[in-house]
């Protein structure tokens, strides 16, 4: 039998959807607009430079993303013609390549940082309380827990926070 939701839980439904749909796309306008970067080259350039020395194996980069490989390939594609990237070979194995950030990636990054935190604050943590903002956090990883708790954990290592 069919546990159809009640009305309001429709209604909070159609709000977190509304939400997850809108607000990248919020945040990679607002890159684009002023940086010609969009959300995903730059969750990729964040990635890369908390990296030693800012290289990445393509597979675990996906993973980092929440991206499939073909698509990654094609991301990075665009990023090595914009100087963003490099691809190298895997010296541990040469079967699989890394990405790498390259000195102007890391300077596109550092000059967009600003402009991309201050549309996080403006579309999402300026709206919320500061315990709206923190349940919030709370909520998300535990349903992202809920959904594949190895793919959390590959992603939200390194973050800061104890608590993750």
């Amino acid at each position: 039998m069919t546990r159809w939701l009640n009305a309001n839980q429709q209604r909070n439904w159609r709000s977190f959807l509304a939400v997850v749909v809108v607000l990248p796309d919020l945040f990679s306008k607002d890159l684009q607009d002023c940086r010609e970067l969009t959300l995903s080259d730059y969750e990729i350039l964040v990635r890369l430079s908390e990296a030693p020395n800012r290289c990445i194996r393509m597979s675990d980069l996906a993973e980092r993303v929440m991206s499939s490989r073909s698509r990654l390939t094609h991301q990075i594609d665009r990023m090595i013609a914009a100087g963003l990237v490099e691809r190298t070979m895997c010296e541990e194995d040469k079967r699989g390549f890394n990405a790498v950030l390259t000195d102007f990636g890391y300077e596109k990054l550092v000059a967009a940082a600003p402009d991309h935190v201050e549309s996080v604050r403006k579309h999402l943590v300026d709206v919320l309380s500061d315990e709206e903002f923190e349940k919030l956090g709370q909520i998300s990883r535990k349903i992202f827990a809920a959904l594949d708790p190895q793919m959390q954990r590959k992603i939200m290592d390194g973050l800061p926070n104890d608590e993750k």
